[in-house]
């Protein structure tokens, strides 16, 4: 996996950022990561400054001045990265939500074709371990009604365990990424649906975090289900800029 990056955002994961660089880096010895930390009360940034002695080849952080949302958070990483000629770029969050040992099924994807490998709940059947079924009914239910909206033939939308060819996020307007939630995920994958990239779903398995807290809100439902429709009116008036 050579040539690639790992972003996590993080915002008060004290809990589970040594956990989480620690198994990035004891499974793959040539990753970097890229930790995008929104000024955590909780001394995130300072764990991830004292495994930098270890790992100062490897490791970098950006501070951002506060908690901005997820969607700005990797649209910073997208451009630190960018800027520095990585050909693979993966977002991954910071809880185990998402399970490191799978960046490999990502990276072959994109290594075999594809511009975008999406890590996917639900290409086949619902592979989510220890949520309630009513934020399954959520997630699933979203993910159904944005491919009823948008028309694209991807079965999981608001999936954020993903990797892009560098090649594929120099062709979008970074600056014209409008979500910040979590339709960030959705508005980048229409986005590359639009551009007529080559996205490959993998099948993985989801595992709700154990330690910290969530940070899904009313606020980031509400975005995901009116922005998905703004933003398909827009493409079809010809008026989204990608």
């Amino acid at each position: 996996m050579k040539k690639s990056i790992v972003i996590i955002p993080t915002y008060n994961e004290k809990e589970n950022i040594s956990l989480i660089m620690d198994s990035v880096f004891s499974l793959y010895q040539d990753v970097h990561v890229l930790i995008v930390d929104d000024n955590s009360p909780d001394g995130t940034a300072l764990i991830v400054e004292d495994y930098q002695k270890r790992f100062s080849n490897r490791l970098f952080i950006e501070k951002r001045a506060g908690k901005q949302g997820l969607g700005t958070a990797y649209i910073h990483g997208f451009k630190w990265a960018l800027m520095r000629e990585y050909d693979y770029v993966f977002e991954m969050d910071a809880d185990f939500s998402h399970n490191p040992a799978d960046l490999h099924k990502l990276y072959s994807a994109c290594e075999l074709g594809a511009d975008l490998a999406i890590g996917s709940r639900y290409v086949k059947g619902v592979n989510v371990v220890n949520w309630p079924m009513s934020r399954i009914l959520l997630s699933y239910g979203a993910s159904r009604y944005v491919r009823w909206i948008t028309r694209m033939q991807i079965h999981d939308t608001t999936a954020g365990f993903v990797c892009y060819k560098a090649s594929l996020l120099r062709r979008f307007n970074l600056n014209k990424i409008k979500f910040v939630g979590y339709a960030f995920q959705i508005e980048m994958k229409f986005k590359a649906w639009l551009l007529k990239a080559k996205i490959v779903e993998v099948p993985v398995i989801f595992t709700d975090r154990s330690r910290g807290n969530s940070k899904m809100s009313g606020g980031i439902i509400s975005e995901a289900v009116f922005g998905v429709l703004k933003m398909k009116i827009s493409s079809l008036l010809g008026k989204l800029d990608i």
